[in-house]
Formats: C-alpha cells, sequence, structure tokens
C-alpha cells in the first residue's frame, strides 16, 4: 500500500487549518492538525509525522520555543519543519532557521507555493544515495553509518550540516557560492533563500567546535574547507 507523507499541521485557526488541510489531502498528503504546542506534542508523541507545517503565533508555546524543543529531542530532530507566519522581516526569517526551521512561508501564501515548500524539505531530508566515508587530517565523516569525528571524538551534526559538511570535504580546498551550495546540497533551491546556507554553515562550525576553523569564509565568493589551518587557530580554539 503506497504511504501518503504525514503533514503535521500546527495552527491555532481553524479555518486556515482546514483551507490547508484540504488541499493536502488534494494532493497525497495525510494532514493532521494540532490547535497548539501541548497538542502537537500529543500528535507527536503518537505518530512522528513526515513534515512539520508550525505557526509563529501559537497560545502558549510559540512556534519558535517549540521549533527549539523539538530540534533539541533526538526522536524528532531530523523532522523538517517549515514555519508559518505573517511576520517577512528579514530577521525574523533568521530567527525562525536559527530556531530549527527549515524553511520559511510568509503568508499569505499560495497552495502551489505551499506544496512546493513541502516536497523541497522531504527531498532535501531524503537518505544520502553515496554510502562512502571522507577524511580530510583529522576530521572524518562516515555516510554510510552518518558518523563524525575530530581527533578521533565523535560529533553530533545535525542532517543537513551533516549533507553539507559531506559536500564540502569531497570538494576540499574549493571555494563554493552560497548558490552552489544550494544547489549541490540543498538541490531544487526555487524557493530557498541564499541566507539559509549562512545559517547552516553557522550551525555545522558550531558542531565542529576546534575544527571549525577548517571551514573559510572566503570575502565575496563563498565558502571552502580547507586542511591547511594554522595550528594557532587550533590551539585557541581548543583553549
Amino acid at each position: 500500500m503506497k504511504k501518503f507523507p504525514l503533514v503535521l499541521i500546527v495552527e491555532d485557526e481553524p479555518a486556515i487549518a482546514e483551507l490547508i488541510a484540504v488541499n493536502l489531502r488534494h494532493n497525497g498528503f495525510t494532514p493532521i492538525w494540532a490547535e497548539d504546542g501541548e497538542a502537537a506534542q500529543r500528535e507527536l508523541n503518537a505518530v512522528l509525522p513526515d513534515v512539520i507545517l508550525l505557526d509563529w503565533m501559537l497560545p502558549g508555546m510559540s512556534g519558535l520555543q517549540l521549533a527549539r524543543k523539538w530540534r533539541a529531542d533526538p526522536r524528532s530532530k531530523s523532522v523538517p519543519i517549515l514555519m508559518l507566519t505573517a511576520r517577512g522581516d528579514e530577521p525574523d526569517k533568521v530567527a525562525g532557521l536559527d530556531a530549527g526551521a527549515d524553511d520559511y512561508i510568509t503568508k499569505p501564501f499560495s497552495t502551489q507555493e505551499m506544496l512546493a515548500r513541502i516536497r523541497a524539505v522531504l527531498r532535501r531530508r531524503a537518505p544520502e544515495q553515496v554510502a562512502d566515508s571522507v577524511s580530510i587530517g583529522a576530521l572524518q565523516l562516515d555516510a554510510g553509518t552518518h558518523r563524525v569525528s575530530w581527533q578521533g571524538a565523535p560529533l553530533k551534526v545535525g542532517p543537513t550540516e551533516f549533507k553539507l559538511l559531506h559536500y564540502l570535504m569531497k570538494h576540499a580546498e574549493r571555494v563554493h557560492s552560497r548558490a552552489q551550495l544550494l544547489d549541490k546540497v540543498w538541490g531544487d533551491h526555487v524557493y530557498i533563500e541564499e541566507r539559509t546556507v549562512d545559517v547552516h554553515i553557522k550551525r555545522l562550525r558550531e558542531a565542529l567546535g576546534s575544527a571549525s576553523t577548517m571551514v573559510e569564509t572566503v570575502r565575496g565568493a563563498g565558502y571552502r574547507l580547507t586542511a591547511q589551518v594554522d595550528s594557532a587557530k587550533l590551539i585557541a580554539a581548543d583553549a
């Protein structure tokens, strides 16, 4: 039997939630609705969805608080989150991405835009087809087991950051523009802003710890992963 992707809609306005649910059903998705954070958590505890559509303004816990909570939970940290909000300014978008959202949909939005963004995050979260391993200096990545280590110690790297690191390590010493990274790591990036790359580079550096200096910013050009790192920088980072 064909499995239809399960979409959890966290929205406190019933009319909007019903409109979204109807369009999802007509396009091959199975929607479930929760009107606040408490109800959403119950749904998550029962069945893990394939995607979460999360409204920013909710009674009780806000969408940002819920996104942070679910990203910190090992069970739900890999579920794609699309933030729904009327806040369209760049600082708000960055806040949503920093909280753990994978994408951002500004109200009002068209049905086709919503569906395209859902399909895009599902494609981006698809398992890696190439299960190889790569090493750059003391940094090691195994795509088959989804593990990263630095100087033999394991590192905790999120799913999107893992794909980003994998690509950078496979193409070390080359400078990649944000547009190139979006194309190679995210795939179809029609609806994804280049600022998204900066957010995930920041998260990747935080996850790498003292190895973060290997991810270089090339002003006006993009990013590069290099093994040619000044040992003094590594010592300073470890301090």
